[in-house]
């Protein structure tokens, strides 16, 4: 949806509305993201840590938390905690692969979780947390070899699979972010940066570019300021899509 330019990035934090997708075909996936692309001689390593719905992955249709990396995007990586990927932290209070409720009602009611994931000034290991529990709730780590290089770029991003041949199920609320309605559309909100010393701040001076391949489907409106929710932006779509 939104990420920035390729440079001296060191993390990012958004509390993002979740939402389920109850018809979602069985080899479908969709969800919402914070990611880190990590750029060495024109290769690039990732990770990230999304809320989900993956029935072949879980045989269910739950939202469920899910983290991911990969030392080389042209492969496969590591998922949750299989093999050497993210290392979760002891008595975390989430978990890669725990359901996650309730999900959001459109018209009713709105709800949300926020995660951080930046670069730990001691140990450069990439640390995650949650941010909608009172207090930060540390979840866990990638361990940096993940992202070592210093040339990176930041995303937010929402994703739906549409298969040729399969109509796609609705991003977020399946509805376009017109209205700009927590109870009716899809978000990010809260959005901040992260400094080279681990300090969180608003991404007034940051430049970031938006990334809308099928505005047939979804649609994502400018980041904005609002006076409660932060730098923010709504997305979304209906279903039906193919292709």
């Amino acid at each position: 949806m939104w990420h920035t330019g390729l440079g001296k990035n060191h993390g990012l934090r958004a509390e993002m509305s979740i939402w389920g997708s109850p018809n979602q075909q069985y080899s479908q996936e969709s969800g919402a993201a914070i990611q880190i692309y990590c750029e060495d001689a024109g290769h690039y390593s990732l990770i990230e840590a999304r809320f989900h719905v993956s029935p072949s992955l879980y045989h269910n249709r739950d939202v469920r938390f899910f983290t991911y990396s990969t030392k080389d995007t042209t492969s496969a990586g590591c998922y949750n905690s299989h093999f050497a990927g993210f290392v979760p932290a002891k008595g975390a209070a989430l978990v890669p692969g725990q359901a996650v409720a309730p999900p959001s009602i459109y018209g009713e009611a709105d709800h949300y979780a926020g995660l951080s994931l930046n670069e730990d000034p001691s140990s450069e290991d990439w640390v995650l947390y949650r941010h909608d529990l009172g207090e930060p709730s540390f979840l866990g780590h990638f361990p940096r070899e993940f992202c070592a290089t210093k040339s990176r770029i930041q995303a937010l991003t929402r994703f739906v699979n549409y298969l040729k041949t399969v109509s796609g199920p609705p991003m977020g609320s399946g509805h376009f972010p017109g209205d700009k309605d927590v109870k009716r559309s899809v978000y990010f909100k809260h959005v901040k940066m992260y400094d080279s010393k681990g300090h969180a701040w608003d991404p007034h001076t940051t430049r970031v570019f938006d990334l809308v391949d099928k505005p047939d489907c979804y649609r994502a409106t400018g980041i904005v300021i609002d006076f409660n929710k932060g730098y923010m932006f709504y997305y979304g779509g209906p279903g039906g899509c193919v292709g």
